[in-house]
């Protein structure tokens, strides 16, 4: 296993990687909605969601891959009335077959975001 790492997407916030390179699998951490560049978060549920899966672009490319790769993903919502906001940038997101994905609401998310998002990825045979 190798860890992942890339200034296009912000640093973690405790003793975890951005990502796990773990042969044919890529683990993507929770991404916040932080723009790496000025640590900024956006205001509205889908900026924050376009912000979040650019992240996980960018640690996806740390590994050689993207978000056509991805099988699962897991979004957390702060609210789940940013269901329909952050499930249209969800569908121009990623192109079918769509990832299995899971969505819950969290009680609450690390600076206040309104969603984070993980993604397992998995390489071509």
């Amino acid at each position: 296993m190798s860890p992942l790492s890339t200034p296009s997407a912000p640093a973690a916030l405790g003793p975890y990687s951005q990502g796990i390179d773990a042969g044919p699998f890529v683990f993507v951490s929770g991404q916040l909605p932080v723009d790496p560049a000025t640590g900024e978060i956006p205001d509205d549920a889908a900026a924050q969601a376009e912000r979040a899966f650019a992240n996980v672009r960018a640690i996806l490319a740390a590994a050689g891959l993207g978000l056509e790769h991805v099988a699962k993903t897991t979004v957390f919502l702060s609210d789940l009335a940013d269901f329909a906001a952050v499930n249209e940038v969800y569908a121009r997101a990623f192109v079918a077959p769509f990832p299995a994905r899971s969505c819950v609401q969290a009680a609450a998310l690390p600076r206040g975001a309104r969603l984070e998002v993980e993604a397992i990825a998995v390489r071509p045979s």
